[in-house]
């Protein structure tokens, strides 16, 4: 077995003590920094998903392996500098005025993070101005996530995606929400650009507005 596969199912298994050291002998065996990325990890994370969807693994699995992929992208980002595009884009995400729930915006912001992007996590309770904020101040934002989690804090989002709607710099980002009350329906309700039910369907989705 390949060290880039060990190291694959390290992370799935999340053997955050293990994923460091495998990085190190994944790149000593000669595989390139982009590799041991895509294809030790990220892919890894891809199967996480993909289980966690179909019911075979919960957030806590879910959470172990992402964190097992955090220790190894710390691990690894000294080798990424000096390769051109080490993120296909940037995500901002935040959970609506209001609201002050973080778990699954958590989980959301390391799926998709884990899938490769910069995330610029705005926390909870975050006023429309400050999504609007984030998204215009910088060029490299692809995607604005909002999140909400009460019924009593679904107008909230409405207002911030009623606001992202109006920025001139709209062409540039998708906007994404989810959250438990969250619904297809609502989302196309108020303008917003897709809807996912989980966190791995989340990374699915913002993978496929930037390819």
């Amino acid at each position: 077995m390949s060290k880039l596969q060990e190291l694959a199912t390290a992370v799935e298994n999340g053997k955050s003590k293990l994923v460091p050291g495998l990085v190190e002998e994944a790149l000593a065996e000669g595989n390139s920094p982009i590799d041991v990325l895509n294809k030790g990890m990220i892919d890894a994370m891809g199967v996480v998903g993909e289980k966690f969807k179909n019911n075979e693994i919960f957030v806590p699995e879910m959470l172990v392996a992402a964190r097992a992929m955090k220790k190894g992208v710390e691990v690894l980002k000294p080798h990424l500098a000096g390769e051109s595009s080490t993120t296909i884009g940037k995500v901002v995400i935040g959970t609506v005025a209001g609201d002050l729930h973080d778990i699954g915006k958590n989980l959301v912001a390391l799926m998709i993070e884990s899938a490769g992007f910069e995330v610029n996590d705005l926390g909870v309770d975050v006023p429309v101005e400050k999504f609007v904020e984030a998204a215009e101040s910088d060029p490299e934002v692809s995607i604005v996530a909002v999140s909400a989690l009460l019924t009593t804090t679904m107008p909230a989002m409405r207002d911030t995606v009623a606001a992202l709607n109006k920025s001139p710099a709209r062409s540039r980002f998708k906007v994404m929400v989810g959250g438990a009350p969250i619904t297809q329906e609502f989302c196309d309700e108020i303008g917003a650009d897709a809807y996912t039910a989980d966190a791995a369907s989340a990374a699915q989705v913002a993978k496929s507005f930037v390819s």
